[in-house]
């Protein structure tokens, strides 16, 4: 048997953020940032270069922060490249980017090698909240989905107990979908997007042989869209016309949408914080050109384009605490 690697629980964004439901109320549809949120202000002096390796899930909008940055500084240049969480900490450990996007929290063998390398722990920024949807094709009918249900189709362990899935028939639906045998979609063991959703929603257990593993978010979207038996899991913000994302039954026994409102209360189960983390030395402030980056992420402008991209705001106390860590 296969040891698996020890590492910190994922922690679901209502542990982080049940303090701050009072925030929801800053939003209604459509959905708008929290108007607490700081404004960027220019400052002079910012140039230089910015790598960013990391989370295919934050690769859109690590593009398009860098843009709506060097709209700021024009002589900022900025390079993105999203192949997957677990390519963050090896960059940030080489000095080969100052960014490294995560869509799951670092494990602990990963903040192990940093500490080793720098003598303290990498710094965690929080930079927009997701909910990891499972998606079916935009036809599928299928109302809702337990996590039991949803663990059944993906693992062979099925430690959630739940009976054996392999067609639609199986999670009740009737007619031409009844003996229709289900077609998984998902991603390769580099995707944070992985480990998140092996670690919540199938509770460790192994993922099925037959689950097409995807070298991106989009391609596992893409490939449910274009297959009316298909199933995959993939953030929020991947979400196109071609699919569905199905509502997941919460602690409360009712199915809920994958909304922030949602989110940040608990009834969606698959909530999580997306995360940048940077080399930042304890007693010390960031260095200029990174911290001057991610005071724009955390701004009313950067927040605006996490919306933009599909993804939902972070509350303007989240913000804050997130910008405490940079000095």
């Amino acid at each position: 048997m296969k040891k698996r690697e020890s590492g910190r629980k994922q922690r679901p964004v209502t542990i982080m953020a049940a303090a701050l439901l009072t925030s929801c109320s800053a939003w209604a549809a459509p959905l708008q940032v929290d108007p607490d949120l700081p404004e960027y202000r220019r400052v002079p002096g910012v140039s230089g270069n910015l790598n960013s390796i990391g989370s295919d899930t934050l690769n859109n909008l690590m593009t398009f922060w860098a843009e709506g940055f060097q709209a700021v500084y024009p002589n900022v240049r900025i390079q993105v490249e999203g192949k997957g969480s677990s390519t963050a900490p090896p960059a940030l450990i080489e000095g080969t980017a100052q960014l490294g996007p995560m869509s799951r929290p670092m494990k602990g063998a990963e903040i192990d090698a940093f500490e080793r390398k720098f003598g303290y722990k990498p710094t965690e920024i929080r930079v927009t909240i997701d909910t990891l949807a499972v998606f079916v094709h935009r036809d599928n009918p299928i109302a809702s989905l337990t996590l039991a249900q949803v663990d059944s189709l993906f693992s062979t362990t099925r430690k959630r107990g739940g009976p054996p899935v392999e067609r639609w028939g199986d999670l009740g639906l009737t007619g031409a979908w009844a003996n229709r045998p289900v077609s998984l979609y998902g991603r390769n063991s580099a995707s944070g997007t992985y480990g998140f959703f092996k670690e919540v929603a199938l509770l460790g257990g192994d993922f099925k042989p037959e689950v097409k593993e995807q070298p991106g978010s989009s391609s596992v979207v893409q490939g449910v869209a274009n297959d009316l038996a298909g199933v995959g899991y993939s953030g929020i913000g991947y979400k196109t016309s071609g699919v569905r994302a199905v509502p997941l039954v919460g602690p409360d026994g009712q199915p809920h949408e994958p909304t922030l409102e949602n989110a940040l209360n608990g009834n969606y189960p698959l909530a999580r914080f997306l995360y940048i983390y940077v080399n930042k030395p304890p007693g010390k402030p960031l260095d200029r050109l990174t911290a001057e980056f991610l005071r724009f992420v955390l701004s009313r402008a950067g927040q605006e384009i996490v919306i933009k991209d599909g993804y939902f705001p972070l509350p303007a106390a989240v913000a804050e605490e997130e910008l405490k860590k940079l000095e």
